[in-house]
């Protein structure tokens, strides 16, 4: 998904495919693990957000370029002038909401999908 956001996948359908991963992500945790499924899913979401964050950082001219509201709205920060650094202070604030989400879809999963793993 790194790679797909900075120039394949539209602004505006990003949401889309981050909904599919995160429902494939909550069920492959849900049958993998045996509890602490929420845990499971937030860890996922922070170590993602890392390295997402490292290959926005590393093509970012590509990114803004195919992202001009990201920029615009980025654009009104106290450190509007350094969009990068900004991108990596803001990793663990996105990593923990991302990691909610994720962390919720596969405590939600945990409930209607067996684990493969014996209880």
């Amino acid at each position: 998904m790194a790679f797909g956001t900075i120039s394949l996948i539209p602004e505006q359908f990003e949401f889309i495919f981050w909904l599919a991963i995160f429902a494939f992500c909550a069920y492959v945790i849900a049958r993998t693990n045996r509890r602490k499924f929420f845990l499971h899913g937030f860890w996922v979401s922070m170590v993602n957000s890392i390295w997402l964050t490292v290959i926005h950082v590393l093509f970012y001219n590509t990114y803004a370029a195919h992202h001009p509201q990201v920029v615009k709205a980025v654009g009104t920060l106290p450190l509007a002038m350094h969009p990068r650094l900004l991108m990596v202070l803001m990793t663990p604030i996105y990593g923990c909401i991302f990691g909610l989400i994720l962390g919720l879809f596969s405590f939600i999963a945990s409930k209607i999908v067996s684990s493969k793993i014996a209880r």
